[in-house]
């Protein structure tokens, strides 16, 4: 694919769209995929694997909680990929990762995921480039395997925050008591590394494209939260799912 620079995509909704009559095409998909999930699980055949990466601040947390918290809790699974663990460390990099996928019937929401291998690491030097382009060769493999054998669906986003909204975000978190537990000194460290992050997103995008990256402007919350939604509805909606007979 041509390479991504995220420098000329917006972050914003488009001018023409209005703000509450996507919240309320918002809340109708919401409604059909409670549904969908519902048929999901009970035809057990498919799983799909929800991939939520961004920028600090860029909204993955309220994406998960507003798209899928109305879902069937025995449906959905989140897993957070923090800093490996000495254990994680010993083994290959996928290793810790494997044993989250979705099993038959289930959604698992990924916030944050294998790409971190590809991108905190990079930016930090703990991955040189060479490790990380055999990184993106098995995190194709695995995706492949996913998708090819076991029919697991695969939605890959990437919450497009600008450095503005970003900043601004950061700095509510220190003022507004319901979010001030999100705060993290280092957050700040991390933002002024954001040209390095946007040269390896966009790296990643390119070379770990066989599954499609979906780009999403995140300044706006009830845009993000439309675009994510759709695609999955999309996404069930053409698995042409049936709910099993009575078993004999």
């Amino acid at each position: 694919m041509a390479k991504i620079k995220l420098s000329a995509l917006s972050t914003r909704s488009p001018k023409d769209a209005d703000k509450e009559v996507t919240k309320k095409k918002t809340r109708e998909i919401l409604n059909k995929l409670d549904d969908l999930q519902n048929l999901l699980y009970a035809e057990g055949k498919h799983s799909v694997l929800v991939v939520i990466q961004g920028m600090d601040a860029s909204g993955k947390d309220g994406a998960i909680r507003e798209v899928f918290g109305q879902m069937n809790p025995q449906g959905v699974a989140v897993k957070s990929f923090k800093a490996p663990t000495a254990e994680e460390l010993s083994h290959d990099f996928l290793w810790r990762v494997h044993a989250h996928t979705p099993g038959k019937g289930m959604v698992q929401i990924f916030n944050r995921s294998h790409y971190e291998d590809i991108l905190i690491t990079r930016v930090h030097g703990w991955c040189d480039d060479d490790t990380a382009k055999k990184r993106m060769k098995a995190i194709n493999d695995f995706e492949s395997l996913l998708e090819k054998h076991n029919d697991t669906h695969l939605l890959k986003f990437y919450l497009h925050v600008s450095p503005e909204e970003q900043q601004q975000r950061l700095q509510e978190r220190m003022k507004n008591p319901a979010k001030m537990w999100k705060y993290n000194e280092n957050d700040f460290a991390e933002a002024k590394l954001w040209d390095q992050y946007m040269s390896v997103y966009e790296d990643c995008f390119e070379n770990c494209n066989d599954i499609p990256w979906t780009i999403v402007p995140a300044d706006q919350n009830w845009y993000k939260e439309y675009l994510i939604a759709q695609q999955l509805y999309d996404l069930l909606k053409g698995l042409d799912m049936k709910y099993p007979g009575l078993k004999k």
